[in-house]
């Protein structure tokens, strides 16, 4: 059974759907590593020590633990993230592809020119 052939719009709208979903996954991998952070951002700030002896809490010691807590959960994601990101700039070039060759045919070309 042969599958019914599309149109080049057709396939162009549908390739465009299908970065648009690739694109939202990517995303969605940005916005579950920031709430993962926004959750455990008190937790650090706990573990700072307050006024101790009348010095200041140190500032850097908390971003430190942070910037090494988002390093942690991205360097657990970024399998995924890299996977994605080759899947969009592959979906990006078969679409340039196929709209260039619509463009370059042109809605009135005819065999003869």
């Amino acid at each position: 059974m042969m599958a019914p052939v599309m149109s080049p719009e057709t396939q162009l709208s549908r390739m465009e759907d299908a970065r648009r979903q690739t694109q939202r996954q990517l995303e969605l991998i940005d916005r579950q590593i920031t709430r993962r952070m926004t959750a455990i951002l008190p937790k650090l700030a706990r573990r700072q020590t307050g006024y101790h002896r009348g010095k200041a809490p140190d500032g850097s010691t908390l971003l430190e633990r942070y910037r090494a807590n988002l390093a942690g959960l991205t360097a657990e994601r970024q399998p995924e993230a890299e996977a994605l990101s080759r899947k969009l700039a592959r979906q990006d070039a078969a679409i340039a592809a196929l709209r260039d060759r619509l463009s370059s045919a042109g809605p009135h070309s005819s065999p003869e020119g």
